[in-house]
């Protein structure tokens, strides 16, 4: 349970409204993606909701948000359109590419994400310049990337926290440690040294968060975003978390061995959006009536999206040529 006493009732409804828009939307992709309309892998983040939620409360419209391949939850987060990202997964030329891009290459300079990629650790270099844009323009703004914990295996995630200490940029790293890079877990990958560690190691302070307790993500990035947005520097937040779905695609994936069921459900039931509401509960607020309102309200938004993307049309030759040039 998330002790939640104490805390401004219009950020934990903001942080729950933000958390189930997250979980509803991603919830409809999985079940929509087997009608094969979506052409595009998906990468799904159901079961890491909080982090992307708890990270871009904190953010203004102005600061940049960065991510990888699994970028749904981060773009929701960031105030995105979704209309315009359902429609994207669809192709379609009202999506937030015009349908060039689909479920993994997501643009949306209004809302500050600034794009997405599929290559490894791509956000973390990309953040920096952004940041450095901020300084060099003596601008408060701050920018923000996400990357797995598989990122960190990439030299240029060494490189990138390096000039960011040496140039104190006002960017937060944010990994979202899942344990997993695509199949293989992280101990058979790296040597048992924390990530927050490394980060430490190149004069950034850091620290290492359940990333499924929303409100000490929320407070640890407070204290970053503010830290960069005064001039002081860099911050990294390693959050520990797990995805409940396979890689990509919409399906449990138990059955090919790399994790048990047993080991899904004990995640699972460390359910961020549940221990939250066990939290709003036992503190008296954010009541469940008004949750349930909330949440209806969410699913209707949700259902428009899917409309209003199966009814949007393809892009035209046009399009494609303009895209060519």
């Amino acid at each position: 349970m998330i002790d939640c006493s104490g805390r401004p009732a219009a950020l934990l409804k903001d942080l729950f409204t933000r958390m189930t828009l997250i979980r509803e939307a991603e919830e409809k992709i999985a079940a929509l993606y087997p009608e094969q309309e979506m052409r595009c892998p998906t990468h799904l983040s159901i079961g890491q909701e909080a982090i992307p939620a708890a990270v871009c409360a904190n953010l203004r419209k102005d600061d940049t948000v960065f991510l990888t391949h699994r970028c749904h939850a981060g773009y929701i987060a960031k105030g995105g359109d979704l209309n315009k990202m359902i429609a994207e997964l669809y192709g379609k030329a009202t999506g937030c590419t015009k349908g060039r891009g689909g479920s993994m290459h997501l643009v949306d300079p209004q809302a500050g994400l600034m794009g997405t990629s599929a290559l490894l650790a791509a956000s973390i270099p990309i953040a920096c310049g952004s940041a450095f844009a901020f300084k060099q323009q003596k601008q408060d703004g701050v920018a923000v990337c996400f990357f797995g914990d598989a990122a960190v295996e990439e030299g240029t995630f060494s490189e990138s926290l390096n000039l960011a200490a040496l140039w104190s940029l006002p960017v937060v790293f944010v990994c979202e440690n899942n344990g997993l890079s695509t199949c293989t877990p992280i101990s058979r990958r790296q040597p048992s040294i924390p990530i927050a560690g490394r980060a430490e190691a190149a004069g950034i302070p850091a620290q290492a968060l359940d990333g499924n307790d929303v409100l000490a993500v929320y407070d640890a990035a407070s204290k970053a975003v503010a830290r960069a947005r005064q001039g002081r520097g860099p911050s990294f937040l390693e959050c520990a978390t797990y995805r409940w779905r396979e890689h990509v695609g919409p399906n449990f994936d138990w059955d090919m061995g790399y994790r048990s069921e047993a080991e899904v459900r004990r995640w699972m039931a460390a359910d961020p959006i549940k221990r939250f509401e066990a939290g709003l509960d036992a503190a008296g607020a954010l009541p469940k009536e008004q949750r349930r309102l909330i949440r209806e309200g969410i699913l209707e938004k949700v259902e428009a999206a899917v409309a209003f993307a199966k009814k949007s049309p393809f892009p035209g030759s046009l399009d494609l040529e303009g895209a060519k040039a």
